[in-house]
C-alpha cells in the first residue's frame, strides 16, 4: 500500500528540482515558439533551402503551409454541446468503414518450468450503417517453447513475443487493406483504418536482423496502403517525437544544446504569456509534414526522394496536449488529408477523445489478470494430462489469489 505522509513529504523534499525543471523548460519554449513564428513567415520553398544542408533536419514542411502565414490549421467547429458535435461525427462516419487491430502478449517465463506464450489480437471492422453488422473479434495465438528459442540472432523470448504480435498485427491491417481495394470503383466513401503506434520506426547503426525486420514489415504496410489507395494512419495518442524541435533547432542554426525536456507535443499544446497556443482549440491540427528524420532512409521513395511517410499533430481534447498522426505520403499528395483527419475527428468524438474504434479494439485484443490465471491453470492441466515434465510456479498462483 502507498502510504499518503511519505508520499507528500517526499514530494515536498524534490520541490527545487521540480521548480529548476519548469524554468528550464520555460525557456526552451519560448525559443522553439519564436523560431516556429519566423517560420511561418516563410514559403516551403524559403524553409527547404534553410534546411538544405543539416545532416539531421527532422522534418521538413509540405507545400500546403504557403500563404497561410501560420503552422497551424483551425478546425473551427460551431457547436453549442457534444449532441451536436455526436449529429456531426455521425454524418462523417455513415456509411464509411473504419478498422482497427490490436495486440495484447502474455509471457510466462517466471511461472512455469518452460517458456511459454500467448498472443491475442483483436480487431474491430464498423462500417457505420445499421443495416450491416460490425465485427469485432480475434484470434488466440500459443508461442510453444520451440517457437520462442528458435532464433537467428541473441534475443531473449520476450522480446521474439513482441515481435510475433507486432507482425500478427500488420498482417491483420493489411487483411483490411485488400479487402478495402476499389472501394472509389464501387462508389463506397472512402475508409479508414488506425494503427495503433507510429508507421516510423528510426533504425539505428549498425542495426540488427530484428529491427530490420520491423522496419521492413512497416514499410510493406506503408507501400501496400499506397498501392491498394486505401488510407492507414498511425495514432500516437501520447507521443514524445522531436522531429519538429529537430527541425526548429536547424531552422535557427541552433547547436544541439541536449536539451530533453520537450516534445513536439509539449511546445504545440502550451500557452505562455505573450503567446497563445500552436493548437488552441479542440479539432485543430499542424501543417503537414515529410518525415526527416536521421535514421529513416528505409522509408525514403527513391523515385521521389521524401519520406513516404509524413505526420501531423491533431488537437482530440481540450486539456491534453496533441496526438500525433502519421500519415502515408500518398495520402496528402492525393488530396486525402482532410477527409482522413474529419474522420478521425468524429471517431474522437464518438470516442470522447480517443479513436472509438481503436479503443474498441484495445478491449477486445487485452488479456487481464484474470486472464492470465485461466491461462496457467489450462496449461498445467494440459501438462498433466499429457504426461509433459512442465509445472506452474505455486509463488504465482499465490500472488494471483492475494492481488
Amino acid at each position: 500500500m502507498l502510504f499518503r505522509e511519505l508520499l507528500k513529504g517526499e514530494l515536498q523534499n524534490q520541490r527545487e528540482d521540480f521548480q529548476s525543471y519548469v524554468r528550464e523548460q520555460s525557456g526552451n519554449l519560448s525559443f522553439y515558439l519564436s523560431a516556429l513564428r519566423e517560420m511561418e513567415k516563410l514559403t516551403c520553398g524559403e524553409i527547404k533551402q534553410k534546411l538544405a544542408y543539416a545532416e539531421n533536419v527532422g522534418a521538413i514542411p509540405a507545400d500546403e503551409i504557403d500563404g497561410r502565414k501560420s503552422f497551424s490549421f483551425s478546425f473551427r467547429a460551431d457547436w453549442s454541446n457534444h449532441e451536436q458535435a455526436r449529429a456531426w461525427a455521425a454524418k462523417v462516419l455513415h456509411n464509411r468503414t473504419t478498422f482497427a487491430a490490436d495486440g495484447s502478449q502474455l509471457y510466462a517465463e517466471k511461472e512455469t518450468s518452460l517458456p511459454i506464450a500467448a498472443i491475442q489480437i483483436g480487431w474491430f471492422e464498423n462500417p457505420h450503417n445499421s443495416e450491416f453488422g460490425y465485427e469485432k473479434n480475434a484470434r488466440f495465438f500459443v508461442l510453444s517453447p520451440e517457437k520462442l528459442l528458435a532464433q537467428d540472432e541473441p534475443v531473449v523470448p520476450e522480446t521474439k513475443v513482441g515481435q510475433y504480435r507486432f507482425e500478427a498485427e500488420i498482417e491483420k491491417a493489411k487483411e483490411f487493406l485488400e479487402k478495402k481495394k476499389g472501394w472509389r470503383e464501387r462508389g463506397e466513401k472512402m475508409p479508414l483504418a488506425f494503427y495503433d503506434g507510429t508507421l516510423l520506426l528510426s533504425t539505428p547503426h549498425p542495426d540488427t536482423g530484428m529491427q530490420a525486420n520491423f522496419t521492413n514489415k512497416l514499410v510493406e504496410l506503408v507501400r501496400f496502403s499506397r498501392d491498394t489507395e486505401v488510407p492507414i494512419i498511425g495514432y500516437v495518442d501520447r507521443s514524445y517525437a522531436r522531429d519538429l524541435l529537430t527541425m526548429l533547432d536547424t531552422f535557427a542554426a541552433r547547436p544541439d544544446t541536449g536539451v530533453r525536456n520537450l516534445h513536439d507535443s509539449t511546445i504545440l499544446h502550451a500557452e505562455l504569456e505573450d503567446a497563445e497556443a500552436v493548437l488552441g482549440s479542440w479539432g485543430d491540427r499542424t501543417c503537414f509534414c515529410y518525415s526527416n528524420r536521421r535514421g529513416l532512409s528505409a522509408f525514403i521513395d527513391p523515385q521521389t526522394e521524401r519520406s513516404l511517410v509524413g505526420f501531423t499533430y491533431l488537437q482530440t481534447t481540450s486539456e491534453s496536449a496533441p496526438a500525433r498522426i502519421d500519415v502515408p505520403a500518398w495520402i496528402y499528395e492525393q488530396g486525402l488529408l482532410e477527409e482522413v483527419l474529419d474522420t478521425i475527428r468524429a471517431e474522437c468524438v464518438i470516442g470522447l477523445g480517443y479513436p472509438y474504434a481503436l479503443e474498441t479494439a484495445d478491449q477486445t485484443a487485452v488479456i487481464t489478470m484474470r486472464d492470465r490465471e485461466i491461462f496457467l491453470r489450462a496449461l498445467q492441466d494440459f501438462a498433466v494430462r499429457e504426461k509433459l515434465n512442465f509445472s506452474v510456479s505455486r509463488k504465482s498462483a499465490s500472488k494471483g489469489r492475494r492481488r
